[in-house]
């Protein structure tokens, strides 16, 4: 579990000659109640979430390229989840709510709200557990997502594309169906499911000193961030967000939420606004937030494509636009950092233009 010591977050996990804190080396600091913070999820959470969805998920390999370290000025460690069962991330936290739930709980089935990649792990892991899954999904949302919650054996309910639509529909389906809700990132089970990234990026990379994490509502970044900052306390995240979508920077700028009235992006993952449980980990924890152009996210796609062979979504692709961007590369706060840690959290990219351009 995390606590702030001084603005500076402790975990506290073994006795106090186990905290690797540059600070406790020199002074003691007494905690009082009122400086204590805690968190949704912590290192035993997620260290639960790795046992519990070991048998239902992929140890997702790491890809290094010379070609991008040479762009970057850096080591680059690409974490891929755009490998992972379902094609993204969001198997890790689907997995965990649904198989942490007892038999009576979910003897009616969940029922969840996305634009694509979290539906598709819900429907999935549904499957994995032999219950129904009831999916509501915005009217916009990539065609190859919603074929992913098909081929899944989702059942498919329809909504506007606004975040109030897909809530108020998820909520009407609750109510007519008994099942249960499983939040796309704010909720304790689902920020430590995202969170077994880090142990296992950390375990095959154990030097990395930065890890670039795409950011929407904030369940991935704040489960790589709670773990990473366990098992290393100095080790460095950074979010990624596009400009269409910058909730999250305004929302560390003003130091509360901020929610936008309309986002416009490619990156369609990414569209979602932080909650109360991911909130306080963004506002504590996560170290700065790079914003790029759609331009920047497109192009990275493209070089993760050609240089990586790696076909990675907008929102995927994010990670290494931020460490590309003049942002980073300009910022001396970074120069320190060599080794850095990017997640490509999800490959369902639409290429059915592509695939037409051969036919025409």
């Amino acid at each position: 579990m995390f606590h702030r010591i001084r603005g500076f977050p402790i975990p506290l996990e073994g006795p106090p000659s186990c905290w690797h804190s540059p600070l406790l080396s020199s002074i003691i600091v007494r905690m009082d109640e009122k400086d204590q913070v805690t968190y949704a999820a912590d290192i035993l959470s997620i260290k639960d979430a790795q046992r519990r969805i070991g048998p239902y998920i992929h140890q997702t390999p790491v890809l290094t390229s010379g070609s991008l370290d040479s762009l970057a000025g850096k080591q680059l460690f690409f974490k891929c989840e755009c490998f992972q069962k379902g094609g993204a991330f969001k198997i890790r936290g689907a997995s965990n709510a649904i198989f942490s739930l007892e038999d009576d709980q979910v003897a009616k089935g969940v029922v969840t709200h996305s634009s694509g990649n979290h539906a598709a792990a819900v429907a999935l892991a549904a499957k994995l557990r032999g219950i129904p899954a009831y999916i509501v999904i915005p009217k916009n949302a990539p065609k190859c997502k919603v074929d992913n919650v098909k081929r899944y054996g989702g059942q498919i309910i329809w909504s506007e594309t606004t975040i109030h639509s897909r809530e108020t529909t998820a909520s009407k389906v609750q109510q007519e169906t008994g099942a249960v809700l499983v939040h796309p990132f704010n909720d304790k089970r689902i920020i430590s499911g995202q969170g077994t990234i880090s142990l296992e990026l950390l375990e095959q990379i154990p030097e990395i000193d930065l890890i670039i994490v795409p950011i929407s509502g904030g369940g991935l970044i704040s489960g790589v961030t709670l773990a990473a900052k366990a098992i290393n306390p100095s080790i460095r995240i950074l979010a990624a967000e596009p400009r269409g979508a910058d909730d999250a920077a305004q929302s560390k700028a003003a130091g509360k939420i901020v929610k936008l009235p309309h986002t416009n992006t490619i990156a369609d993952g990414l569209r979602a606004f932080l909650g109360d449980l991911t909130w306080p980990v963004v506002r504590d924890l996560v170290d700065d937030i790079i914003i790029v152009d759609d331009r920047e996210i497109v192009e990275a796609m493209r070089l993760c494509y050609e240089i990586l062979k790696v076909a990675v979504e907008p929102s995927g692709a994010i990670g290494l636009a931020a460490v590309l961007s003049d942002q980073f590369l300009n910022n001396a706060a970074w120069k320190s950092c060599k080794k850095v840690g990017i997640i490509l959290s999800g490959g369902n990219v639409d290429l059915s233009v592509l695939w037409e351009s051969f036919s025409t």
